[in-house]
């Protein structure tokens, strides 16, 4: 099942949440939805939802308008929301089967899927407490539970580490990429390892409107020029380094050894070798270093870049 959103536009009195977005996901993607707060990615998921109605534009998920067609949307969409909403007065296995119960499921099915579904996201242990008293982790793993419950097509999550530790994030990781091989997901965090752990593609929203839509690994590879580390047995000459045809400016990180910050879509590793070769110096290391989604999405959403 996919997800097509078309013109996006959301409106709360005179400002503008979501601009005229537009975006689809395939069905086996796992989507990165990033921006930082107020950027519109928890406005863009209710919608997709059918939590909140927008102003304009058009969203189909699995090929149901989310507007006219919201019930059979619903059946195939699973949802965790930011602010996970929980009946606190529950037992967890009382909750998921009341959960089940309202997508359809009845008797033994029931049952059997309540059983996978809480082994699945690690709370067999806590399944006979109630949800008022469990760990924020655990209250997390207990909305993940209701959003996989019903078998989705696409799932739509919200910070769904949130609140949990190391651990707890590597399981849950687990559980997201062994649930998506054949769904759509769609998920927003501000832990950019978790990206770069989950993620096909990622899509960059700064204040409604989308920055950025590429594979992850264009967006590492590309985004913003590439950085060398080089050291060599003598001191380093950061003029003529400078002087080279490429080399949009150079750190020095000692007197043997700098950073190299390259122009986008050059490649100065023969210029340098034969720099090294002219001026008769020996190269000990020249190594690419990788850009890390932090500083991509710094630069993406920074105020300096919208000035």
């Amino acid at each position: 099942m996919s997800l097509q959103i078309q013109n996006l536009t959301k409106i709360y009195d005179q400002q503008k949440a979501v601009d005229s977005i537009s975006f689809s996901v395939k069905e086996g993607e796992i989507v990165g939805f990033l921006g930082p707060n107020g950027a519109g990615k928890s406005t863009t998921m209710k919608i997709v939802t059918g939590y909140l109605p927008p102003s304009s534009g058009i969203v189909k998920v699995g090929g149901y308008d989310v507007q006219e067609q919201p019930l059979h949307v619903k059946k195939i969409i699973g949802y965790l929301p930011e602010h996970n909403p929980l009946y606190l007065d529950m037992y967890v296995h009382e909750y998921l089967g009341f959960v089940g119960g309202l997508y359809g499921l009845k008797e033994r099915a029931l049952k059997s899927r309540v059983e996978e579904i809480i082994a699945l996201c690690g709370l067999t242990l806590e399944q006979n407490k109630k949800l008022e008293s469990l760990s924020k982790g655990y209250r997390q793993r207990a909305g993940l539970a209701q959003a996989l419950l019903h078998d989705p097509g696409v799932l739509i999550l919200d910070e769904p580490t949130s609140g949990l530790d190391p651990n707890q994030i590597i399981e849950i990781r687990k559980v997201i990429k062994e649930v998506s091989r054949n769904k759509t997901v769609l998920f927003s965090s501000h832990i950019m390892q978790e990206v770069q752990a989950l993620c096909d593609r990622v899509i960059v929203i700064n204040k409604g409107k989308i920055v950025a839509d590429d594979q992850l690994s264009n967006l590492l590879q590309h985004r913003g020029g590439s950085t060398l580390v080089v050291e060599f047995k003598e001191e380093v000459n950061i003029d003529e380094l400078s002087s080279i045809e490429g080399v949009a400016s150079v750190t020095t990180l000692s007197a043997f050894k700098c950073k190299v910050h390259v122009q986008p879509g050059v490649d100065v590793r023969s210029e340098l070798f034969k720099y090294a070769s002219d001026k008769n110096r020996s190269l000990i290391e020249l190594k690419v270093e990788e850009h890390s989604m932090e500083s991509i999405f710094k630069e993406l959403t920074s105020e300096e870049k919208e000035k």
